[in-house]
């Protein structure tokens, strides 16, 4: 079965500037998306962890629905919109900051909040990492990268894998 994992990262508000979502902003966007977990066969996404960096906040999603789906989008930008209201009520800075437009067209992608999406088939106990970051480039994980996959002293793989003994 194809499985497809959506994170999909916003900034509605944060606490004394850039710091972290209040509580009542997660609980919002949590409120929202759990009701939409599968149950018994049935529900719009298999599972979902919602969590922080910094303000931001994302919400991973994993289901069937394929990549760029609007009903998957659409339950993000819900979320989304919940906690902006939560924001505006407490008086947060920077309530809604990245929802840029005023209404949902099909696809969060342009609309201000991050994406990421990949769809592949499942395997047995497959693994993943999301990496999140606030306020930095794509540079700054060159070197865990490096750590995770090219140094030997932390992947015994490239040591013992007789397909590399030759180098590549």
């Amino acid at each position: 079965m194809k499985i497809t994992v959506t994170v999909i990262k916003a900034d509605v508000g944060g606490i004394g500037g850039h710091t972290k979502p209040s509580d009542g902003l997660l609980n919002a966007v949590r409120n929202t998306v759990r009701p939409h977990v599968r149950k018994d066969g049935k529900g719009l996404v298999i599972d979902t962890y919602i969590g922080y960096c910094g303000d931001d906040i994302h919400i991973v999603m994993t289901h069937t629905k394929g990549i760029d789906n609007k009903e998957i989008h659409q339950l993000a930008w819900n979320a989304f919109e919940a906690a902006t209201k939560v924001a505006k009520n407490e008086g947060l800075y920077g309530a809604g900051q990245d929802l840029l437009k005023d209404s949902f067209s099909g696809n969060v992608k342009g609309m201000g909040p991050g994406v990421a999406e990949m769809q592949f088939e499942e395997r047995p106990n497959e693994a993943f990492t999301i990496y999140a970051a606030d306020k930095t480039e794509p540079g700054a994980f060159n070197y865990p990268f490096y750590r995770m996959f090219v140094d030997t002293l932390s992947n015994t793989g490239l040591i013992v894998n007789q397909n590399l003994a030759k180098g590549v």
